[in-house]
This record gives structure tokens, C-alpha cells and sequence, in this order.
């Protein structure tokens, strides 16, 4: 199944973005590794799997993954899935979602990850839009039964992998697949409304996948920590293509434990982990953790989702010599990637990123190439030239989806064919070939018909001593429309911080007195979605309450 046009596809691949190869769908670089690796070890499953799922984690090398690929494709393949057949699964971070994921395009079937999260609810409201043939979840995990949830919606066969993949005589078909053709259809976070289907092909994948693989430098020499979820652009774009591209050993985790994170760093000897701002934070903060913890193998952790700070990245570099990349991305392949290579100073690493298709630019990392990106005005639809002066991200090329899969929200490109990506960027008036992130344009809150960049105030509130994680909202004003709350994690080990305090620290910054928080919010946790990404909707209406 292409979605792309085909004239679309004829230029992406007369360019040199995409390949008319079938050497470049997953199946046939994955077949490659096979051969290239051997016995080399593929995959690791997380070291706490007995407790999750009642089995012990097990190692397997290219050519056993290759072999349960293989059985499980048999299963699938009597159970009547086929080439374009969307297959959901729910599944942990471990060896059985590289099985199930592989062997569904072995088969030349669509996989559609659904986070662990999920309960009965959201499978019955997105199975139908996604036209379900059949469902792979395991019978437990934790104290739950994912298989008897997803039986209990119903209208798909429900298939469990709970350990390895059972013996299969079926014959396998060898489907000829392009590497055009939809390969997965994950679903939008979800912070704002029901989530959307993304369907992507191997070909969008690979030149997001490439870029990846490029910032921190992989080879198949590396390991690869996998501990987010992989459902979406980080786990697909930024661990499992550069994994297939390069041959790397990828240890999974989950759901993340940071000691079992920090022990499978030292005794897997990790070199390339991912890992949100706030855990960056906390862990630098935790007094004494990293004092008895080995980083002595890891070079680079990928970062994103949230604000950086410049302090953070360069605390890590100064004191552990590990680099810090700036990811910036959607599901549906937006695609800035900021990294020690392109943008050494931390300073500017935590606040811009290169300005891919910018106007007679050009960057080394591969994912650039081909990318168009414009700025636009979001009241007058004018487009934006000048730094300093934020607009709504637009982005055309060959990492860009199609659409939203089966009319499953509206439109989601301009009149010139660019993807609305809904996030507010300028072009940096220090640099301009650099793009600085404003925020989401639903997040920004306007005080008295001034638009204030919640990302920024969160990026200097989490450098404070005493805040673990922050997040900042606006809450209903009858004089100005909004004023600012930040809604705080304080440290551990440390009184809870005071509004004077924040607002003192936030004065040492020399900001503007407006973007001022005006009232706080001291909480445990903030709320996330499966995928980590804060539910700002949440705190609003707890503000408004």
C-alpha cells in the first residue's frame, strides 16, 4: 500500500532522499545485519522481564531473532494476516516486540504499536479507525491481562507472545514489497485530543532513522538503551532504523526503573541511551547516584520532548565526557536534530537547532537533505524572514507523512502542499541559519494579548536546585485573559521551593517581568501521556478547578 503520489515518489527517489530498492525495506536490511552479524547478539530483554511478564529475560544473537522472526510469521500467516493487513500490538519493550515487528513486515503487513498503557477504552476507539486484522499482546503483564483486554473489545483475533515463538511449518509467502509502501501506523501522543493514525513508509523512515544513527556516530560496534516506549518517532526513527541501518546490539528496558537502567548501562556496557530533560535533571541532582554508578562506556544520550538547558548539557559533558543531542520530532517527521558535531557549545545546543531548508543552507546530518521548512504567521498566514519573530513550523520533504490514515483528522497541510506542525519556532536572531523553539501553539499563553513561550521559562526553572520537573500553563484571568502558573516536582532532599524563590531566580535571568510566574503549583508528579510527553490539558483544568 503507497499513500505517498507517485510523481511524489519518483522525485524523492530521482533526488537521491528515497531509493526505489527493495534492498531498502526493513525486511531486507534486517536479512542484511542477519548475514553481515551472525552470531553476534541482537537484542537483549530488559533485565527486570521476570517480574513484568513471569519469565526470564533472555539474548539473542542475528541469526536466532532471524529464526523466531521466521516461526512467528508462520503464526501470523495462518492466522490469515497478509501483505497490508494492519496488525496492532501491545507490547513491552523486549525481545518479543522486535519479533512481532519484524515478522509482521516479513509478511508485508502494517504494524500499529499501541503503548502499554492502553487499556479497553482506547483499543475500542482506535481498532475500528485502524482496521484491525489481529492483535499480538502477551497474557501478563504486571498484574494485568492485556490478551483478555483486547478479547474483550473484540472484531480481531487476538494472538499472545509471551516467550519464544512457536514452532510454525506454514509456508511463508515472499511478498515483493517497495520500500514506499506503509510499513507502520503509529498514533499521535494524544496530548490534546484522541490520538490520529500516522501511517509511514521504510523509505521516511530511513532518512529520519539515518540522521539518528548519524548524530551520535553508531556502528554496529555500539549498544543501544532503549528505554522509551517504542511506539513513536523516538522509539522507531531515533533506536530501532538506526539498529537495522547499523547492526548495533539493542537492550531494551521497560517500563523504566533507574537502577535497572543504570545496571544494564555498566553491565551491558551501553553506549548510546535516550532519555528525557527531567531524568537528565534528577539523576545530576540525586545526591550520591551517579557517584557509585559506571558511565564509563556510554558516549552520547539523545534528548528531547522538553526544554534543555545549557547547564545540563554541559554537566554531563564536564563531568562524565557524555554529549547530550537536541531531538526535536513528531510522528509525523518533523525532523531537527541538534548535536555536539554541528552545534559544540552547549549553550546554543540546548536553545537552537540547525535551520533544516533553510534558505541556501546546508548541514552535514543526512536527515536534512530534502527537507523545506517555512515560517508562517499564525494570525495573517504571512510568511516570516526576519529573526526574532515567532511563526508556526511548516515542513515539506521526503521524512514528511502523507496524511492521516483513513481521513482520521482533517488536512493537516497548507496550500503549499507543507505539513502545520502546530509548533511555534523563530529564527534566531543571535544565529540566523538556527531555528529557536517557542512552544506548542496551543501552550503558548497570552497575558493581556502578549504571547509567552512556556518552554522557556521551564528550560530556566529546571536549572533551579530545587525543582526536579516543571511545567508551565496559563489559568483564566477576567483582566488579562491569562497569567502564568508553574506547576513544580520539587527535588528530593530539599525544602519544597517558594514562588519568591522561583520568581528571584527567574529575575537573575534578566527576563522580561511579564513572563513572570504568578501563582505555583507544588505536585508529586507531573501527568504524561505513554509516551512521556506532559498533559498540559491536565494541569490547565486543575488551575481552573
Amino acid at each position: 500500500m503507497r499513500l505517498h503520489p507517485q510523481e511524489r515518489i519518483d522525485e524523492f527517489v530521482a533526488a537521491g532522499w528515497w531509493r526505489d530498492d527493495p534492498a531498502w525495506t526493513w525486511d531486507a536490511l534486517f536479512r542484511e545485519r542477519v548475514t553481515e552479524r551472525v552470531d553476534a547478539t541482537a537484542v537483549v530483554d530488559p533485565a527486570n522481564r521476570e517480574a513484568l511478564l513471569g519469565t526470564p529475560p533472555r539474548r539473542l544473537s542475528w541469526t536466532e531473532l532471524d529464526a523466531e522472526i521466521d516461526r512467528f510469521a508462520g503464526v501470523l500467516h495462518r492466522a490469515g494476516v497478509g501483505v497490508d493487513d494492519v496488525v496492532g500490538t501491545q507490547l513491552a519493550n523486549t525481545v518479543e516486540l522486535v519479533v512481532a515487528y519484524l515478522a509482521c513486515v516479513r509478511l508485508g503487513a502494517i504494524v500499529s504499536p499501541f503503548p502499554m498503557q492502553y487499556r479497553e477504552h482506547e483499543l475500542s476507539t482506535l481498532a475500528p479507525v485502524a482496521g484491525l486484522r489481529a492483535f499480538v499482546t502477551v497474557s501478563r503483564f504486571g498484574d494485568r491481562s492485556p490478551a483478555a483486554e483486547a478479547s474483550s473489545v473484540g472484531g480481531f483475533e487476538v494472538l499472545t507472545l509471551d516467550g519464544p515463538a512457536r514452532f510454525d511449518t506454514t509456508p511463508l509467502p515472499a511478498p515483493k514489497r517497495h520500500p514506499s509502501d506503509v510499513v507502520t501506523l503509529c498514533w499521535t501522543s494524544g496530548t490534546e485530543a484522541t490520538p490520529k493514525g500516522v501511517p509511514r513508509c521504510a523509505n521516511g523512515w530511513n532518512v529520519i532513522g539515518e540522521g539518528c544513527a548519524a548524530a551520535p556516530a553508531l556502528t554496529a560496534d555500539d549498544v543501544i538503551l532503549s528505554p522509551f516506549p517504542l511506539v513513536n518517532m523516538a522509539g522507531f526513527g531515533g533506536v530501532l532504523v538506526p539498529w537495522l541501518l547499523t547492526g548495533a546490539t539493542l537492550v531494551q528496558h521497560h517500563p523504566f526503573d533507574l537502577p535497572t537502567f543504570l545496571g544494564q548501562i555498566a553491565h551491558e556496557r551501553v553506549t548510546y541511551t535516550l532519555a528525557p530533560p527531567a531524568l537528565l535533571t534528577g539523576m545530576l541532582r540525586a545526591p550520591g547516584l551517579l557517584d557509585s554508578a559506571d558511565l564509563s562506556s556510554l558516549r552520547v544520550i539523545g534528548s528531547g520532548s522538553a526544554p534543555l538547558s545549557g547547564r545540563l548539557i554541559r554537566e554531563w559533558r564536564d563531568r562524565f565526557g557524555i554529549e547530550v543531542t537536541n531531538f526535536f520530532g513528531s510522528n509525523e517527521g518533523v525532523p531537527l536534530i541538534s548535536d555536539q558535531h554541528t552545534v559544540p557549545d552547549p549553550d546554543a545546543r540546548a536553545a537552537f537547532f540547525p535551520w533544516f531548508g533553510g534558505p541556501g543552507l546546508s548541514w552535514p546530518n543526512p536527515t536534512s537533505a530534502g527537507v523545506r521548512t517555512r515560517l508562517v504567521d499564525m494570525g495573517s498566514g504571512a510568511e516570516i524572514t526576519a529573526p526574532g519573530t515567532p511563526g508556526e513550523l511548516r515542513v515539506a520533504g521526503p521524512t514528511i507523512f502523507s496524511g492521516y490514515w483513513r481521513g482520521s483528522a482533517a488536512d493537516p497541510f497548507d496550500e503549499q502542499g507543507f505539513y502545520r506542525s502546530g509548533d511555534v519556532f523563530e529564527i534566531a536572531p543571535e544565529d540566523p541559519t538556527m531555528l529557536r523553539y517557542v512552544d506548542r501553539a496551543r501552550d503558548l499563553v497570552v497575558r493581556g494579548g502578549t504571547n509567552i513561550s512556556p518552554a522557556e521559562i521551564e528550560a530556566l526553572l529546571l536549572a533551579h536546585p530545587a525543582v526536579a520537573d516543571a511545567a508551565v500553563v496559563g489559568y483564566p484571568d477576567d483582566v488579562l485573559g491569562e497569567r502564568v502558573a508553574a506547576v513544580v516536582v520539587p527535588s528530593s532532599g530539599v525544602p519544597s521551593p517558594t514562588l519568591d524563590e522561583l520568581v528571584a531566580a527567574l529575575r537573575a535571568e534578566k527576563i522580561a517581568s511579564y513572563k513572570l510566574p504568578e501563582r505555583l503549583e507544588i505536585v508529586d508528579a507531573l501527568p504524561r501521556n505513554p509516551v512521556g510527553k506532559i498533559l498540559k490539558r491536565d494541569l490547565r483544568e486543575r488551575l481552573r478547578g
